[in-house]
């Protein structure tokens, strides 16, 4: 990025690889990923709280390789869209054989928000009914991690995400005005008003990753919305998980970098519906 602006403001540069710094690893990448809030950065939406040095390399996702050969991923502040990244060691996680590297790199920021709406802020346990809202990459993983808690998973999703709600393991799927039981938790990940907080038990709660806690609805129950951490315990957690094949990586399409821009107009006309990967 030159500039803030249209997909148009993206452009393919070809510039020296990175240098390392102190505490830096130079990474060859593998894959990295199109992030919705990428988007807000790229429109200026974000300038306020998160100021650009421009030009700006993209990509906050990143699974590559060391030069020592360590498989690896992690979530940057960019400058994963590209060849070479470099990323602080202590933000990078060894990816464990039998987990395809490329396909990693969709775990960072969509996994570890699933990881920390499930397991930190709703703190799920066995035994409780779970409504996740929205089935797009971070609910997949959700639903996933809502499951394997030993929760019984309802998704509300659009015709379009609900084959991949069920698959990801959601024990009821709604995609219109079907009745909802009463649940102990919701988890929102979709950009409008929570419609179903009225569901919520008293003494539940309802985590947003996108409504603002200003306007969630009050109610009998805890409302909170966080914004993601980057933890590098909580993505080993995930990735062992993968390994273990409790968890599946779900990857929604694979394009070149040099479509990068493309990709965000797509985003931007028509959404697209999970985690596309982006490999140089």
């Amino acid at each position: 990025m030159h500039g803030y602006g249209g997909p148009e403001v993206i452009r393919l540069d070809r510039i020296e690889p990175p240098e390392p710094g102190p505490g830096e690893v130079l990474v060859r990448v593998a894959a990295t990923t199109f992030n919705p809030s990428e988007a807000g950065l790229r429109q200026g939406l974000l300038r306020s709280i998160v100021p650009l040095d421009l030009p700006y390399t993209m990509g906050l996702d990143l699974a590559g390789t060391t030069a020592e050969g360590d498989r690896v991923i992690g979530r940057l502040d960019g400058g994963a869209a590209a060849e070479h990244a470099v990323a602080p060691a202590t933000m990078l996680v060894p990816v464990p054989d039998g987990v395809p590297l490329e396909d990693a790199a969709a775990l960072p920021i969509a996994g570890l928000t699933a990881w920390q709406a499930v397991f930190e802020h709703a703190a799920v346990t066995a035994g409780q009914r779970v409504l996740v809202n929205g089935a797009g990459a971070i609910g997949r993983y959700a639903i996933q991690l809502a499951r394997h808690a030993g929760a019984h998973v309802v998704a509300v999703t659009s015709r379009r995400g609900a084959a991949a709600a069920h698959e990801s393991g959601a024990h009821r799927v709604v995609t219109g005005a079907g009745e909802i039981e009463p649940v102990d938790a919701l988890i929102h990940l979709v950009p409008a008003e929570p419609a179903h907080a009225a569901r919520i038990r008293p003494g539940g709660v309802l985590v947003s990753a996108t409504t603002p806690a200003a306007r969630l609805p009050a109610g009998p129950f805890r409302s909170l919305h966080f914004i993601v951490r980057n933890d590098t315990a909580d993505l080993a957690a995930l990735l062992a998980l993968v390994a273990a094949g409790t968890v599946r990586i779900d990857i929604a399409g694979r394009r070149p970098l040099t479509d990068l821009a493309a990709v965000h107009a797509e985003a931007e006309n028509r959404g697209l519906a999970g985690k596309t990967l982006l490999l140089p």
